[in-house]
C-alpha cells in the first residue's frame, strides 16, 4: 500500500510542473496591457516603464517564469497588481469560504445520492425509482445560477425563511477565524448562535451547487448497484440464505460506491472551477469572486494563483479518491 501511495504522489510532481507552465503562458498571452491599466489612464511612459519594472514584467518571459516557479516553492504566489496584495493573503482569505460552500454541496450530494440511487436499483421500475429519475432529471437540465435565482425569489424573497446573499450579517460579528470556516470557527468557539447563522446563509448556494452533483451521483450509484446485484456472488450469497440486508449493506454497497467515487471527485473538481456564477449571484466571498475581479482588471498574477490552486485541490482530491480505491479494491493497488 505504501508503494502505491508514493507512486500516486511521484505521479503529481509533472502533472503540477505542466500545469504551472500552461496557466503562466496563457496569462502572460492574454489580450489587454495590465500594466497600463494599473498604471494609470494618465500615467507616462516612464510611469508604465515603472510598474513593469516593480513587477518584473521588464525581463524575459522564461526569466519571469522560472522566478514565479522559484517564488511557489518558497510560498511567494506573487503580488496583485491593482490591490499591491501578495495573492497567498488574498487566497488565504476567500479560499476557506470557497471551500466551506463545496464541501457542504458534495456533503449534501453524497449524502443524499448514494441511498437514493441504491433505493432506487433496489425497487427498480418502481416509485422510488421513478421519483429519483424525475428529480435527477430536472436537477441536471437547470443550470445552477438558475436555481440560485429561484431559490432566493422562493425562500428569501417569499418565504422570508433564509438570507437573500452573503455569508454573514454585517451587523453582527464573526466568530473569531480559527480555520476560515464560519460554521467550524462558531462551534470551535462555542458560539452556536453565530453557527446557526452561519448555516443559514450556507443553506441556499450549497444547495443549489449540490443538485447537478446529487442527481449525478444517484443516477451513476444507481446504475452501479444494478450492476452489482446482477453478479454471480450475491446470487450465491442468496443462495445460501443470507439475509438481504446484510447482502446490501455488506457487499454490495462497498463495490456498488467504488465506481461512484470517480463521479464523486472530479465533482468535487468541477465545483470547485464553476463557482463564479453561485458565488456572484449570493455575493459568496470566494475564489470565484475574487478570479472574476480579477480577469476584469487584467490582473494575471490572481488569475495563476486562483487556478494553480484550484487545479492543485482537483489533483488532491483524485489522489485521495485512488487511494480509496486501493482500500476498496485490492487489485486496483497491484495494477
Amino acid at each position: 500500500m505504501i508503494r502505491y501511495i508514493l507512486r500516486r504522489i511521484l505521479l503529481l510532481v509533472p502533472v503540477l510542473v505542466g500545469l504551472s507552465v500552461l496557466v503562466f503562458c496563457i496569462a502572460r498571452l492574454l489580450p489587454g496591457d495590465p500594466v497600463r491599466l494599473a498604471a494609470g489612464p494618465n500615467a507616462t511612459a516612464a510611469d508604465i516603464a515603472s510598474v513593469a519594472k516593480e513587477f518584473g514584467l521588464d525581463r524575459p518571459f522564461v526569466v519571469q517564469y522560472w522566478d514565479y516557479a522559484t517564488g511557489l516553492l518558497r510560498g511567494d504566489w506573487g503580488v496583485s497588481i491593482f490591490t499591491r496584495r501578495p495573492v497567498a493573503e488574498d487566497l488565504a482569505v476567500y479560499l476557506p469560504a470557497t471551500l466551506e460552500l463545496v464541501l457542504a454541496a458534495m456533503i449534501l450530494a453524497v449524502g443524499l445520492g448514494i441511498p437514493a440511487g441504491l433505493l432506487a436499483a433496489v425497487y427498480r421500475n418502481r416509485w422510488p425509482d421513478f421519483l429519483s429519475r424525475t428529480v435527477s432529471l430536472g436537477a441536471i437540465s437547470m443550470p445552477r445560477f438558475f436555481l440560485g435565482l429561484v431559490f432566493q425569489l422562493a425562500f428569501a424573497m417569499w418565504l422570508g425563511w433564509l438570507p437573500l446573499s452573503g455569508r454573514f450579517p454585517l451587523t453582527e460579528d464573526p466568530p473569531p477565524t480559527i480555520t476560515g470556516f464560519l460554521t467550524i470557527d462558531a462551534l470551535a468557539s462555542g458560539n452556536l448562535h453565530a453557527f446557526g447563522v452561519a448555516l443559514q446563509y450556507l443553506a441556499l448556494p450549497a444547495i443549489a451547487m449540490s443538485l447537478s452533483p446529487l442527481a449525478t451521483i444517484m443516477r451513476m450509484m444507481r446504475a452501479s448497484t444494478i450492476e452489482v446485484l446482477g453478479q454471480d456472488y450475491v446470487t450465491t450469497e442468496r443462495a445460501l440464505g443470507l439475509p438481504g440486508r446484510q447482502i446490501l449493506f455488506k457487499y454490495v454497497l462497498k463495490n456498488a460506491v467504488s465506481a461512484t467515487l470517480t463521479v464523486i471527485g472530479l465533482y468535487f473538481g468541477w465545483l470547485l472551477g464553476g463557482t463564479v456564477l453561485v458565488e456572484t449571484v449570493f455575493d459568496w466571498p470566494g475564489i470565484g469572486l475574487y478570479a472574476t475581479q480579477a480577469v476584469l482588471s487584467q490582473d494575471f498574477m490572481p488569475i495563476i494563483g486562483v487556478t494553480l490552486c484550484i487545479g492543485a485541490l482537483f489533483i488532491t482530491v483524485n489522489l485521495i479518491v485512488d487511494l480509496l480505491y486501493g482500500l476498496l479494491n485490492p487489485r486496483v493497488r497491484l495494477g
